[in-house]
């Protein structure tokens, strides 16, 4: 759907219907999540073995990189397909041994979607001949050496994919505030639990209301560039941790990354350089939403510990 009205219809029924997914269970948010996530790394992964077989590679030999091009903002916007693996560790405290397994997860995670991306990539700029100009760069690939039906296909993929970063985010985020709220870091309201299900109700409902209206009122490129320059910052402030961190472990860290200090130094740096590349427009909405995160957490409760087990258990 085009037209405004589609479009803010589309953009309000798939959070509304995330939103119920999620309220009715962590089981049935978390397997729907599983199911989008596993069919668009198979699509993916099926569209680049496949793709291979037709790219014309003389097409890599006259490539040339350009000097006037706005590296800066490019990258930007590519940070945005590695994020949110971060959201992993959110449910650490469920996994049986989070502290071994984590760190190479993530790494091993990050390379594998790493090499997909390299791939597809390749396939497209050696199948689509003018891929610049191409407003569905993927479709247009698939088109050229599977037909139109595969061109369908792939949108509709397109599409899943979309959907299950959705949920992804539907699934984890709610918890964040929902963790907040309970160590009294939020206020209380967003620790409230559904009565039947258990589910952190005012937290879900909040995020999918949230990121309806951002959806509807912004354009992807945007809101994209705005969620990078907001996980920029969290990613700055856990690299500047890093030293401090691992000089109060003791050297008994179960995972520790390799070469000192070198490798968070590294990553400030590109940090507050990619941070520099974002637009006054962009840091402006990042700095309002972190006002509003500041007047959330200054409506925090200062009475004591949340018990939400007690709260649940004496209804």
């Amino acid at each position: 759907m085009t037209s405004p009205v589609g479009r803010t219809l589309v953009l309000t029924i798939v959070p509304a219907v995330l939103m119920i997914i999620n309220i009715r269970g962590v089981t049935g948010g978390a397997r729907f999540g599983t199911i989008l996530a596993l069919i668009k790394a198979g699509a993916l992964m099926l569209f680049a073995i496949v793709g291979l077989a037709f790219v014309d590679w003389t097409r890599f030999s006259g490539m040339s990189f350009s000097a006037q091009a706005n590296w800066g903002e490019a990258i930007l916007l590519l940070i945005y397909a590695y994020t949110g693996f971060e959201a992993t560790v959110i449910p650490s405290a469920e996994a049986k041994d989070p502290v071994r397994d984590t760190g190479w997860a993530l790494i091993v995670a990050l390379a594998v979607s790493a090499m997909i991306y390299v791939t597809v990539q390749i396939v497209a700029v050696g199948t689509v001949p003018d891929l610049a100009s191409s407003q569905k760069p993927l479709v247009d690939s698939a088109q050229t050496f599977l037909g139109p039906l595969a061109g369908s296909l792939i949108s509709f993929l397109v599409c899943v994919s979309v959907i299950g970063n959705l949920s992804g985010n539907a699934l984890a985020s709610p918890r964040v505030t929902y963790a907040f709220a309970e160590h009294r870091d939020f206020p209380a309201l967003f620790a409230k639990v559904h009565a039947r299900y258990g589910t952190p109700v005012i937290s879900i409902v909040f995020f999918c209301v949230i990121a309806a209206i951002l959806a509807i009122s912004g354009t992807f490129v945007w809101l994209a560039t705005v969620s990078v320059v907001a996980r920029l910052a969290a990613y700055l402030v856990t690299c500047l941790a890093v030293p401090l961190l691992r000089k109060r472990s003791g050297g008994r860290a179960a995972f520790k990354i390799p070469y000192g200090p070198t490798i968070p130094l590294l990553g400030i740096v590109l940090c507050v350089w990619l941070l520099t590349q974002a637009s006054s427009h962009d840091i402006r909405a990042f700095i309002l939403a972190c006002a509003v995160g500041a007047v959330l957490y200054l409506a925090r409760p200062r009475t004591s510990h949340i018990d939400v087990t007690r709260e649940r258990a004496l209804r």
